[in-house]
Formats: C-alpha cells, sequence, structure tokens
C-alpha cells in the first residue's frame, strides 16, 4: 500500500533520557502531568488499534531507521513517541509475553506464564471485553498462532500460556470476539483431520454454527464479502511465515490488518483492534537481525494501515507498544558496517544452518549464496567451531551489519510507546505497562 504521508520517528536517536527529563520534554502544552504521568485530556476515540510488536524497543527502533536504504523515516513524523513503558510482571523483573499481553489487556500484574488471571487464579476482564460489553466490534490478528500468548491474553484465562488446545476453546466461546486472523489450524481440529486436539472436536465447525465465516488462504480473505457477522482466518498449521519467507497463499500482516478495519469499521459504535507482529520477538531470540528488520517492516505495513484509518476516520485512536525487549539489541554502526547492509542478506541464519552440510563442506558456497559480504578463513573456522551453527551465522551477520546484541532471551529495559489520533495526548511520561489499557479505555470513554 502506497502512502502519501510516510511514517516517522523524528529526534528518536538522541533520546537517552527517561523519567522527569523525558516527560518535560515530550509533555504536550495541554496541562500539567497528572496521575501516573498522563495528560489531561479531553480527546475523544470511537475506535482503538492497539499495535503490539513483540519483543520491540528502542534498539529495534534505531536499527530498522537505519536500515531503511531510502533514508525514508518511519512512524513518528507527527510526534507519534508518547511515552515510556516498564514491562515487569508481579514475580520477575524481566516479564514473559503472557504476563505482558496480560497487563497490556487487562490493566493489571500476572505471574509469567499465566493469561487473564490474577496470580492467585481469580479470571479478569480485558479491554476487548468492556468494548464488546460498550457495543463496539473487537478483532484479533497475530503472525503467530492466534493462540500464542499475546492474542490470547485479550480474550481467554488459563493458568498456564501452554494450554493451547484450550485456550482455542475459549476462543471460539468467546461471544466478545468478532475476527480472529492468524495461524494455528491444529489447536482448532482433531488429530483425525492433522490436528493436534486429543478430544475429538472440531473447533472451526463449531466456530461456523457460531456465525464466524472461516478462510483459510490469502485468496478467500481478500474475496471475503463480509456477510457473515464475524470472521476467523486461520493462514497456516502453526505459525504464519517469517515476512521473509512469506508463502503466497498467506496474507500479510498489513493485508490481515487492513480487512480487519474494514470489516470492524461497518457499524457505526466503533471497534477495538489488536494486532501483533508476533515474530519480531523471535527474531530477538535468535538474535538474527535480517529477521528482526524484516518482519519490522512487514509490521510497519499494519501501523500504514492503522494510521492512514485514523487520518481518514478521524475518530480512531492507535497505540503501538512492545510487551517487552527481546535480545537487547543496540546499534554500533560503524564505517565497516551499518544496518542498510542486512539487504544484502536473502536468508533467514536458521535457513542458512539447515542448507550447510555435517562436515561444513559447502558452508562458504552458503554464506556466498544468501549474503554480499566476504567471508574470511578464520571467520569460517569459528562458526564450525561454534556450539550453534545458526546463532554463530546470526551474531556474524550482526556483526557485519553493524547490530549488537545483549542476551538471547527477554531484557527488563522500557520501551516506547507511540500513539496518535484521538486521545493519544493522554499518554505521556514513563508508565507502567498496566495503565496503558486504562488510558485507551479513558480514551473510548469506557
Amino acid at each position: 500500500m502506497k502512502r502519501s504521508k510516510k511514517l516517522a520517528v523524528a529526534g528518536l536517536v538522541g533520546i537517552v533520557c527517561l523519567g522527569a527529563t523525558y516527560t518535560a520534554a515530550f509533555a504536550s502544552d495541554s496541562g500539567e502531568v497528572g496521575e501516573g504521568g498522563n495528560q489531561p485530556s479531553s480527546g475523544q476515540a470511537k475506535n482503538v488499534i492497539f499495535l503490539i510488536p513483540d519483543g520491540f524497543s528502542q534498539g529495534y527502533t534505531n536499527n530498522y531507521r537505519l536500515y531503511k536504504e531510502d533514508g525514508e523515516p518511519i512512524w513518528d513524523e507527527r510526534n507519534m513517541l508518547r511515552a515510556f513503558v516498564q514491562t515487569h510482571s508481579a514475580n520477575a523483573e524481566v516479564t514473559d509475553s503472557a504476563a505482558a499481553g496480560t497487563a497490556l489487556a487487562t490493566g493489571e500484574k500476572t505471574n509469567n506464564g499465566m493469561i487473564g488471571v490474577t496470580p492467585d487464579g481469580q479470571t479478569l476482564s480485558t479491554i476487548l471485553d468492556s468494548a464488546k460489553e460498550n457495543g463496539k466490534r473487537t478483532g484479533l490478528v497475530a503472525t503467530s498462532t492466534i493462540t500464542h500468548a499475546t492474542p490470547a491474553a485479550f480474550a481467554v484465562s488459563v493458568e498456564s500460556r501452554n494450554s493451547y488446545t484450550e485456550i482455542a476453546s475459549q476462543m471460539v466461546a468467546n461471544d466478545h470476539i468478532d475476527l480472529m486472523l492468524g495461524g494455528g489450524r491444529t489447536e482448532f481440529v482433531p488429530e483425525d483431520q492433522g490436528g493436534i486436539r486429543e478430544d475429538g472436536v472440531d473447533l472451526i465447525s463449531e466456530a461456523e454454527e457460531k456465525g464466524f465465516a472461516f478462510v483459510e488462504t490469502a485468496r478467500q480473505l481478500a474475496n471475503w464479502n463480509g456477510e457473515e457477522d464475524r470472521l476467523l482466518g486461520l493462514f497456516a498449521e502453526e505459525a504464519l511465515s517469517p515476512a521473509a519467507n512469506k508463502r503466497t497463499d498467506e496474507p500479510s500482516l498489513g493485508e490481515m490488518t487492513e480487512k480487519a478495519i474494514e470489516f470492524l469499521s461497518k457499524e457505526d459504535n466503533g471497534f477495538f483492534l489488536m494486532v501483533e507482529g508476533s515474530q519480531i520477538d523471535w527474531a530477538g531470540h535468535a538474535n538474527d537481525a535480517y529477521y528482526a528488520m524484516t518482519d519490522t517492516a512487514a509490521f510497519e505495513e499494519a501501523v500504514e494501515a492503522a494510521v492512514d484509518f485514523a487520518d481518514e476516520n478521524g475518530e480512531t485512536l492507535v497505540v503501538m507498544v512492545g510487551d517487552h525487549d527481546t535480545g537487547g539489541m543496540a546499534v554500533h554502526a560503524s564505517e565497516e558496517g551499518d544496518p542498510s547492509k542486512l539487504h544484502s542478506v536473502s536468508a533467514l541464519g536458521s535457513d542458512m544452518a539447515a542448507e550447510v552440510e555435517r562436515n561444513y563442506s559447502n558452508l562458504k558456497e552458503v554464506l556466498e549464496t544468501y549474503t554480499d559480504f566476504e567471508w574470511t578463513e578464520e571467520e569460517l573456522d569459528q562458526l564450525k567451531e561454534s556450539d550453534s551453527l545458526e546463532l554463530a551465522i546470526n551474531m556474524a551477520i550482526s556483526e557485519k551489519a553493524g547490530v549488537a546484541w545483549s542476551s538471547l532471551d527477554h531484557t527488563g529495559i522500557d520501551v516506547p510507546l507511540y500513539a496518535y489520533g484521538a486521545g493519544a495526548e493522554r499518554f505521556s511520561g514513563t508508565i507502567d505497562n498496566t495503565e496503558v489499557p486504562k488510558i485507551m479505555k479513558a480514551a473510548l470513554g469506557i
């Protein structure tokens, strides 16, 4: 989708401070900072589009800006940066996606691994529930399985994020959801239909009985006429393909977002839509800079679709925030390398490692096929001696592209929040992740 205006982050590179200094620098002129660091606001929204790039933090923003060869700005030329968000869970300084998703969906902390319940197991209500109870349409979109931790946090209550078939059952039974688009067909059908359900239940048939249209290819999604009241799209057996490996029968995140907005906006009462760029997190776990940047580019298409709609509609709040940081991504670009050099890479590290023979006889050939980098014998020897060839390839490519990593897991650093449209000025300063859904509900007047 072409845009007449591109989204950019203006001046983020120099931002190194948080707390009071940050608040002073980015507070709007509307008044004093209120309780929880939020600006007083009269901005009212009818719709909220909540964009969650899983695992995304400031380092991804900075690297992505440098990655864009054409120098075009990214998502903040309209002063979208509004706040920084603390991400700790109820029982750990470093959260997982289940606890973080629960905080962003319900406004309450829980323990890592738990979804939609308090640490003592009490069921929590979500912003999606509140939106539906106030007459709004609702939707969930993800590039993971739709039952993965983040989308699940807006729709179910389970004590273990790994209860995927139970999550699928609760999602289909949840009358508050009008649209679900993502992967995970195997969790919705029994084993005799190629699924993993041991209870023999065909949830796709049950969903159709409850008024869902069912689609499973990009073409079916594009051609769906919207006649049914609800929509379930499951476009892969497991997660969708990474953006770099996109299959032609799978819709992109941007395409799913556009269709979701088109469908949910047909009624006058407004809507709540959550869109997750799930696999940025997986790239961070693998320290795969190419994976991270290409999936961020795919996520940017969803951001553009949301902001385009907000421009046209005038009553829409767009909020974008990562649930946590993954990998501790940083910038150490130099004359030798910067992230734009990742455009010379054409495969994920896992795919390259999978093509290398066990005796490494074709290692150099594989690397030269999928990258334009020069590979010395010393570098090849280091790769051969590594415990994980995939990780070693990713680390070597990151080094050549001026990208640094501090972890293979989540970290506890604060993450930036961007907001645009009706009520965006309500966000400012450094806030807890539990404040995010509360501010969105206030903007919706619910």
